[in-house]
């Protein structure tokens, strides 16, 4: 039994860093230009896209986050128990997916980098490869995790929410037809959730606690507390942009086709505005590329040997290939939205495999599941996996 002097405190380091990772793995490029084109789109009643995808993300963090803690396995691992091979074919599909995102990640950095000092994209997307390969080097990973991204995090936030106050957006309207929307998009809904908690994202938070000895029922509260924190921060950060975006396309902005999340800024707060979201792009592209990298090896460190003895040599593998991809070829258009869209898969599969390993005592160390927690996970399942379907006749209906 773990002692009461071991437990996960209120504000941990650990715990707050866990769920900044999460939220930060999803605050990247496409989280920003998902937001602004959606909002385009649905204007006001994107709000409830907002809505219904975070009572859905937090029914699937809490789920993921709970069992994989309580089970003291990473989710190949379990999936693996379960049926042997499955673990396998999650880590491939999870990894594939952290890796086309990151290309799109390190396209996000170069164009970062090109705002803030004018240099190419490909300039600035080096340079940021090899950054995050420093900041991997440099010091402690675990504890560079959790303060990098509480801190880039905080930078995003705050910097959304000055453009989006001096965009004077319709806040009443935003809030109304969130609970009573005009118009109901569900590809909006299925991206939103598969670019918040889809693919490697669902488990960035989750592994990261168990890499940091988080683990077993002592720390149930804790675990749900951080995931429920990671979900938070993200919804609020999707908030703020959404009605930074509402507030310039309510006051006659025209967005910019090819970048339109650098539109809303300029037109809020002009040269300086566009400034803020070189920042802001750099900060989300920067940090979602630490979380793939990391998420993505913790997929694969414990199905070989090789890989656990070198998870630093492998997650720099990852993240120089992903930037020599951008570099030599760039990116494929609406790479990003299409990510989110395939990781909106990706989570009703891994999730309804870790809801049937949670009614296995022997995995599960004899912990009982709450039945209402499975019920809402299976709804989770459900609506995003017939979500899914329809998301895709409706892109390919386009």
């Amino acid at each position: 039994m773990t002692s009461q002097k071991n437990k996960l405190p209120l504000f941990s380091g650990v715990g707050l860093g866990a769920a900044f990772l999460m939220a930060n793995s999803s605050i990247g490029p496409g989280f920003l230009t998902q937001t602004t084109v959606f909002t385009q789109q649905l204007m006001a009643s994107f709000g409830f896209v907002i809505l219904v995808s975070f009572l859905l993300d937090i029914g699937a963090q809490v789920n993921t986050w709970r069992i994989l803690t309580i089970s003291e396995m990473r989710a190949q691992d379990i999936s693996n128990r379960l049926l042997p091979g499955l673990g396998y074919l999650i880590a491939v599909l999870v990894v594939l997916g952290g890796f086309a995102f990151n290309i799109g990640n390190i396209a996000g950095c170069g164009l970062g980098v090109n705002v803030i000092t004018g240099l190419s994209f490909q300039t600035g997307a080096i340079i940021s490869g090899i950054a995050a390969l420093a900041l991997f080097w440099i010091r402690e990973m675990g504890k560079m995790l959790d303060n990098f991204t509480r801190i880039v995090g905080s930078v995003k936030i705050l910097l959304t929410l000055i453009i989006a106050i001096s965009s004077h957006p319709p806040v009443w309207e935003a809030i109304q037809h969130s609970f009573i929307p005009q118009t109901i998009s569900s590809q909006a809904i299925v991206t939103i959730v598969g670019g918040t908690v889809g693919g490697y994202i669902t488990f960035s938070g989750a592994h990261r606690l168990l890499d940091a000895g988080i683990k077993g029922r002592d720390h149930i509260a804790e675990v749900n507390r951080s995931a429920v924190n990671g979900i938070a921060i993200s919804g609020a950060m999707r908030f703020i942009l959404f009605l930074a975006v509402l507030g310039a396309l309510s006051h006659g902005a025209v967005l910019d086709r090819d970048n339109p999340p650098a539109s809303v800024f300029l037109f809020a707060a002009g040269e300086f505005g566009f400034r803020i979201f070189g920042i802001v792009l750099w900060s989300a592209a920067i940090s979602s590329v630490i979380g793939a990298a990391y998420t993505s090896v913790s997929f694969l460190k414990t199905l070989h040997p090789f890989i656990a003895k070198h998870e630093r040599l492998c997650i720099s593998i990852f993240i120089v290939l992903s930037t020599g991809i951008f570099v030599a070829i760039g990116k494929p258009r609406q790479l990003l939205l299409l990510a989110g869209l395939v990781n909106g898969f990706i989570l009703p599969l891994a999730l309804a495999v870790l809801l049937v390993a949670c009614t296995k005592p022997k995995l599960m160390n004899g912990y009982r599941h709450p039945l209402w927690m499975q019920v809402a996970g299976w709804a989770v399942v459900a609506v995003m996996g017939w979500m899914s379907c329809a998301a895709v006749i409706e892109w390919s209906g386009r």
